[in-house]
């Protein structure tokens, strides 16, 4: 239930044997490796090299590999590789290793890749004969043959199309230039047009044709007549669509076999992740260092893995002062769910303490009481328990939800709600047991509600500022302590028990003590709260920190929304029954647009107010309660491990994912 323990570590190994050893540290996940830009020996030796080379024929090959996946892919036919919740391919180790070291996809990998050159190079030569066809159209009543237009003497043929709109204007001009003009054919806004010249008026003439957005058109290399070019363009046509289809048929063939593909992707990219890592890790001539991080706890198991080889060693190293230490949680399995919280904030520095042990029954509290409806909780946990059963990978987040929609079970008997207030007006016959479990209904007692939420906050605000306190103590730091934490924890309880004795719940007596206590904390918050600098600054700080006691008051007035949510949620839960009461008294049809109304609202509000509920209590624990205690912004360890985007690798001893 804190931070791992991380050791520094240092594997010296000979060139020879660097290959294998990092397979085997790649194999085991447990060690973050760090490159010569990052590895204190490098600092310590600046002489040391780095492999400048890089394994550029593995990354051709993963980018070879990538392509033709994505190729085949788009031409299959069958759903191969898994599903939305079970994206990975599970595939058997036997199978594995006969793709790895096979040439079976090899070979698949360069039809696929042939395939693929042959549609391209088809594709284009199916649009060029396209386009030619699409020029030529307009042309078909031509009988001339075009070559015969480029051999004229004495006088020069224009080919082009003019305007509509102003083809009359070009009409006359060229007329007035002694030129003729003929109309050919058209398209959907110009007319196709042959524009015969004397050869000493052509500049004259193609100045006119130019001014009047005339856009000419050539058959240069073409030979016969339009018509005859037009059958050609047909043939040619058919004859590419027909190898396209050939060639797509090959494709869709090629691509039920993609599978072998995608796990030499996987192998290729795991392979060219080690040997990236070799190359940049520093280095002599004939020795490789291996520079990083282990948890303390697995340190074992890393030297059982570095005795295996006889030219390679492994010692842990002293941390070098500043040196930024990689941060991983280590929490157990109850509360291992709710590291999704804190991983999405960011990790706790390495002398942080980990937020989630006390982040956990806040938010699921925090959580349930915005919804306040067991019925809700009910159906959540249902869904999240089918997509645990169904759904691959990490699942932290799906058992966090059914925590908090646990809680939301509790929350809703408590607080009286069963998809909003349907056993009320449904199933009468139930509203007994339903009052006898309940606490209070928010609805007839909101000023509860109201209380229950402020409470709740006030609790969690200074639970932040006692795990700081504890957490300040364990590191020694008693100045900090006192003058950052407790000073605040009595003058806040001081103020709050001085404000109950005003409106008669604690006798006057002992709020006045605790109002004069309360100056004690105010005026080493004044003095103290800032230790750096000259005591001007440090004193018109301190009085900014006494200040700021307001913004308690805001962050406590924050957890409003808690009150806020539940009985929005409960509000709209009631308004989707009086609907379906309504609908219900339809003659014939209303009892089944009931039980649709019935169902589809509240999948509705389940979803809406389930979204809101996680959203919101998110934030109280990100704004309200990790600034109390929480420094933030740690380095998440990263160990050097196989990576898969296609397939899940099972072992013989196995039996699922």
């Amino acid at each position: 239930m804190a931070l791992s323990q991380m050791s520094k570590v240092m594997i010296a190994t000979h060139r020879s044997e660097a290959t294998e050893v990092l397979e085997a540290l790649q194999r085991a996940g447990i060690m973050q490796v760090l490159d010569a830009e990052r590895a204190m020996v490098s600092k310590d030796w600046p002489e040391l090299g780095v492999d400048i080379q890089r394994p550029k024929d593995l990354e051709d090959m993963v980018a070879r590999l990538d392509k033709s996946i994505t190729f085949l892919s788009a031409h299959a036919t069958d759903k191969e590789g898994g599903t939305i919740l079970r994206p990975l391919a599970i595939v058997d180790a036997n199978r594995y290793s006969q793709v790895v070291n096979g040439k079976e996809a090899l070979d698949l990998l360069e039809e696929a890749e042939e395939i693929s050159a042959r549609i391209d190079r088809l594709d284009t030569e199916y649009e060029n004969s396209r386009g030619t066809f699409e020029a030529l159209y307009p042309w078909r009543e031509l009988s001339t043959p075009v070559d015969e237009m480029r051999n004229l003497e004495g006088t020069t043929c224009i080919t082009g199309l003019i305007g509509l709109q102003r083809f009359d204007e070009v009409s006359a001009k060229l007329e007035e230039l002694g030129a003729a003009l003929q109309k050919v054919g058209a398209t959907s806004n110009a007319h196709a047009c042959l524009i015969v010249c004397m050869n000493e008026s052509v500049g004259e003439v193609q100045k006119a044709l130019r001014s009047s957005d005339f856009e000419a058109v050539t058959f240069d290399k073409m030979e016969g007549t339009v018509s005859e070019l037009l059958e050609r363009c047909e043939v040619d046509l058919a004859r590419i669509g027909t190898e396209l289809g050939d060639a797509n048929r090959k494709a869709a063939e090629l691509a039920t076999k993609r599978m072998s593909l995608k796990i030499l992707y996987d192998h290729y990219r795991n392979l060219l992740s080690r040997e990236q890592t070799q190359a940049a890790a520093p280095a002599t001539e004939h020795v490789v260092l291996i520079e990083g991080w282990v948890k303390t706890k697995d340190y074992g198991k890393l030297e059982e893995i570095v005795g295996k080889f006889a030219a390679t060693s492994v010692g842990k190293m002293d941390i070098a002062e500043g040196e930024e230490i990689p941060v991983e949680l280590d929490n157990n399995k109850a509360v291992r769910p709710f590291e999704v919280v804190t991983r999405l904030y960011g990790m706790p520095q390495h002398f942080d303490v980990d937020p989630t042990l006390f982040l956990a029954p806040f938010f699921a509290l925090f959580f349930g009481l915005c919804l306040t409806d067991a019925g809700y909780g009910l159906v959540m946990i249902a869904a999240l328990a089918y997509l645990v059963k169904k759904m691959q990978g990490d699942k932290k987040l799906l058992w966090m939800l059914i925590i908090c929609s646990s809680l939301t079970v509790v929350a809703g008997a408590l607080t009286g709600g069963w998809f909003g207030n349907t056993i009320q007006e449904f199933i009468p016959g139930l509203d007994g047991l339903r009052r006898a479990l309940i606490w209070f209904d928010p609805l007839e007692k909101p000023m509860m509600f109201f209380g229950l939420s402020l409470a709740l906050g006030y609790i969690q605000i200074i639970a932040g500022l006692v795990i700081a306190f504890g957490h300040n103590l364990l590191r020694k730091d008693y100045v900090a302590a006192v003058c950052d934490q407790l000073t605040w924890l009595v003058m806040l309880n001081s103020i709050v028990i001085f404000g109950f004795s005003k409106v008669g719940a604690i006798n006057p007596a002992v709020g006045g003590l605790f109002g004069k206590i309360a100056l004690i904390p105010a005026l080493t918050i004044v003095l103290f709260s800032q230790r750096e600098g000259g005591w001007g600054g440090r004193l018109g700080m301190g009085a900014y920190q006494l200040f700021s006691t307001i913004f308690f008051l805001g962050d406590v007035l924050s957890y409003l929304r808690l009150m806020a949510l539940g009985m929005v949620t409960a509000g709209l839960g009631m308004a989707i029954n009086v609907i379906t009461k309504i609908v219900a008294d339809i003659p014939v049809v209303g009892w089944i647009l009931g039980a649709l109304v019935f169902a589809g609202g509240h999948l509705f509000n389940i979803s809406i107010s389930g979204l809101s509920a996680f959203v919101h209590t998110l934030r109280l624990q990100y704004v309200e309660f990790f600034p109390k205690f929480l420094t933030g912004g740690g380095k998440l360890f990263e160990p050097l491990r196989k990576g898969f985007k296609h397939i899940y690798v099972k072992e013989e001893s196995q039996k699922g994912i």
